[in-house]
Formats: structure tokens, sequence, C-alpha cells
């Protein structure tokens, strides 16, 4: 697991329980916490697991390598999967036991669904998402890479979600109906916000409805014009 901080701790026993490892029974070669070379190692475990270098980990004696990256920080999710040769380590979609995955929805390689979490009909995810506990995704949704949901999120059907977005707790998106509600690139959606218009990329809104913090470059797609919000 690259990346031991809050999220990091909270993914791990989400990996200790899909490894089907006892605490009788852990090796600590097993299952590792893995930090870039360039951060200090602060302690050489963290909740009974062994921390060690990125370097380190690519180099261990192991048939096969697997990695998650467990960092709030999409862009740095994004470069150092980037960073990681295919032929040393591969990624692997952490799923909580009580998460529900239908099985007509398409999920991208490094994802992780915390306890509660929801996919339902027909929905296609990117690589590395994060769906935090008590999230979900409904019917018809398209999610792009390195995405976030805080927990409680509430993303509704025909919701188009583009790379590096953040969605802040318990907020609400809209189902599309005429269109598909679009969140674009790099965008924000604060805690708590109830989007139901298309957000532009690299937004900040806010509030119930949700509305850009600056207001004079925000605009919606509308044909062929853009129409102030």
């Amino acid at each position: 697991m690259i990346g031991c901080g809050g999220f990091g701790r909270e993914v791990m026993p989400l990996v200790d329980k899909m490894i089907n490892v006892n605490n009788d029974n852990k090796h600590e070669d097993e299952y590792v916490f893995v930090v870039e070379d360039h951060y200090e190692i602060k302690a050489q475990f963290i909740n009974g697991v062994k921390v060690i270098r990125l370097s380190e980990f690519l180099s261990l004696d192991a048939e096969r390598r697997y990695f998650n990256i467990a960092i709030g920080d999409s862009y740095a999710r994004k470069r150092i999967n980037e960073n990681i040769p295919s032929n040393l380590a591969e990624p692997f979609t952490v799923f909580a036991d009580s998460s529900v995955l239908f099985a007509n929805s398409m999920i991208g390689n490094g994802a992780v669904f915390c306890n509660f979490t929801h996919v339902t009909s027909n929905a296609d995810i990117g690589k590395f998402f994060h769906c935090n506990i008590y999230s979900y995704v409904a019917h018809d949704c398209v999610i792009g890479d390195y995405v976030t949901f805080a927990p409680g999120v509430m993303c509704n059907g025909r919701v188009v979600i583009e790379d590096h977005v953040y969605i802040g707790a318990g907020a609400i998106i809209k189902d599309g109906t005429e269109k598909p509600i679009v969140i674009g690139n790099g965008a924000v959606v604060g805690m708590g916000a109830v989007v139901t218009k298309s957000v532009l990329p690299g937004a900040t809104v806010i509030g119930n409805p949700a509305k850009p913090i600056n207001r004079r470059n925000a605009y919606i797609e509308n044909g062929h014009k853009g129409i102030k919000i």
C-alpha cells in the first residue's frame, strides 16, 4: 500500500481481509506500507505493518508485486502510478467486504471501494478511483481516472465525471435527464453541495444549488453558447 497517512491506515485493514491473512499467521513481508524515497520514514511499523521505501518495494525478492495508492492527492496518484514500471509491480483494486458492485459495471485498475459503497448498473469507472465510506455511483455514470469521492457522496444516474475531480463529503449530484450532468476535469465539488448543472473544468462549486466560487468566469454548456450561472 503506497501511502501510510490517514487514508492508507483506513484502507490497509481492507487489504488484510481481502488476502485472508489472520493476525495469528501474518507475515510482515506479505503486505507493507510504502513511501516514496524522498520522504522520511518516521516509524518502522504503523499499526503492526512494516514501512519501506518505494525502491525497496520494487526490488523485493517476490514472484509478483502488487500495489495500490492510498493518497488523497489525485495528481500524486497519477505520478506514482506512471513512475512504477509495469514489469515490476501491478496495480490491484481494493474492495471492502461490505461494498457492492454489480457485474455489468466496469472498474479500472487501482480503485479503492471502502465499506458500504455501492456501484449499480452500467457504470464505467476509470483507474485509481477512491470511493470513500457510504458513497455510491448509480446507473450509466462515467467516471474518469484519479477521481476522489469523500465520504457520503451520492452520484446519481447519467453523470459524467472527468479526470482528477474531487467530490466533497455529503455532496449530491443530480441525475442527468435530457443530457448527462458533466463535472469537468479537475473540478472540486464542496462538502454538502447539491449539483444540479454541469461544472466547468477546474471550477470549485459550493452550496445548494451548487454555484462556483468565482461566478464571473462560470459558464455551463448550452448548445453553442455559454450561459452565465
